[in-house]
C-alpha cells in the first residue's frame, strides 16, 4: 500500500498523505509538494484513495499504522473519515475537539495528534474576502464534519444566528447545541422551513458535497436565492459550483471553496513541518490548476 517498508527517511525528507474516498483530483498534493520544494525539502505527498482500493479496502486504523511504520510525518483526512479517525488518535487540538472532526493527523514521537485546519481555513478565507457582509442570520447547509468546522468558524467571524439545515435532522440538532454551548445561547438553530429561512437570511454556506464534479447539483431550490444575499461554497472542484453560478447570475455576492482549501493546507503544512509556508505561493499553485485545465 505504501511501497516503503522501512522507517528510515532522510533528515530533509517529509512524507505525508491524504486519506479519503474519491480524491484523485485533489489539489492538496501539488500545494504541499511545491511549498516543500521551495523550502528545500524532499517532500512527498501521496493519495490513499479508498475508492481505488475496493473491494479490499483496509481499515482506517491499518492505514494510519502503516504510515507510522513508514515514517510519515502525518496524514490529511477527508470524507468520509473525519469523524471515524478520532477513535485512532491519542490527543486532539482545541479546534478538533470543538468541531468533533479531524482533517490533519500529526505523527510524532510515537503519538497521534488530531487537528482541524478546516475551521481556521474557512474563517481566514471569510475574513479576507467577506469582511464587510451582513451576518445577522446565516444559513448553513450540512452538519457533517466540514459543516461543524464552518459553523464554529462563522460564529467566530461574528455570525449572530446560524440556521443549520441537514437531511439528517438529528445531526443538525447536535451541531446547533454544540455551537450554542461554545459560543453562547441562541447562536444557532435548526432550519425547519428552508424557504422561510432564506427569505430572512443575509447569507448562505453550502458545506455538503453537493456540487462536486462527482456529485453535481445544487443543495437548495435556486428560485429561493435573493440578490441581496451572499452565497459561499466549500466545494472547490469545480471552482464555480452550480450553486455559485446560479447565485452569481442572480447578482448574489459569492465566495468559492478555493480560500478554505488553500488555508487549510497552509496550516497543515506548518503542522507537518514546523515551517511557516508562503500563503501567496501556495495559492498560486492552487490557481495554476485553472490556468492549465482544458477548456
Amino acid at each position: 500500500m505504501f511501497g516503503n517498508s522501512g522507517r528510515e527517511i532522510a533528515p530533509n525528507s517529509v512524507h505525508v498523505g491524504l486519506v479519503g474516498k474519491g480524491i484523485q483530483k485533489s489539489r492538496t498534493p501539488a500545494m504541499h509538494e511545491a511549498e516543500g520544494k521551495a523550502n528545500a525539502l524532499q517532500y512527498c505527498y501521496r493519495l490513499f484513495d479508498t475508492a481505488t482500493m475496493e473491494p479490499n479496502v483496509p481499515p482506517l486504523g491499518e492505514i494510519i499504522k502503516a504510515a507510522e511504520i513508514c515514517g510519515y510525518a502525518g496524514l490529511n483526512i477527508t470524507y468520509p473519515y473525519k469523524v471515524e479517525v478520532i477513535d485512532h488518535l491519542d490527543e486532539l487540538s482545541d479546534a478538533a475537539a470543538t468541531v468533533g472532526a479531524v482533517n490533519t493527523v500529526v505523527l510524532r514521537d510515537g503519538r497521534r495528534s488530531g487537528h482541524n485546519t478546516d475551521l481556521w481555513g474557512f474563517a481566514e478565507s471569510f475574513r479576507r474576502n467577506m469582511a464587510d457582509v451582513a451576518r445577522d442570520k446565516v444559513i448553513l447547509i450540512g452538519a457533517g464534519g466540514a459543516g461543524a468546522a464552518v459553523a464554529h468558524a462563522l460564529a467566530g467571524c461574528g455570525a449572530a444566528t446560524i440556521m443549520i439545515a441537514d437531511k439528517e435532522g438529528a445531526k443538525a440538532e447536535v451541531l446547533a447545541e454544540a455551537v450554542c454551548s461554545k459560543h453562547g445561547p441562541e447562536r444557532a438553530e435548526v432550519v425547519s422551513d428552508m424557504a422561510a429561512a432564506v427569505a430572512i437570511a443575509d447569507g448562505l454556506v453550502n458545506a455538503t458535497p453537493v456540487g462536486m464534479a462527482q456529485l453535481p447539483g445544487i443543495p437548495i431550490d435556486a428560485a429561493m436565492l435573493r440578490p441581496a444575499m451572499w452565497v459561499a461554497d466549500i466545494v472547490y472542484f469545480p471552482l464555480e459550483t452550480e450553486l455559485l453560478r446560479t447565485a452569481r447570475l442572480r447578482s448574489c455576492r459569492t465566495l468559492s471553496g478555493a480560500g478554505m482549501a488553500v488555508f487549510q493546507a497552509v496550516r497543515a503544512f506548518e503542522l507537518f513541518t514546523g515551517l511557516k509556508p508562503d500563503v501567496a505561493r501556495m495559492e498560486a499553485t492552487f490557481r495554476a490548476f485553472d490556468e492549465t485545465a482544458p477548456a
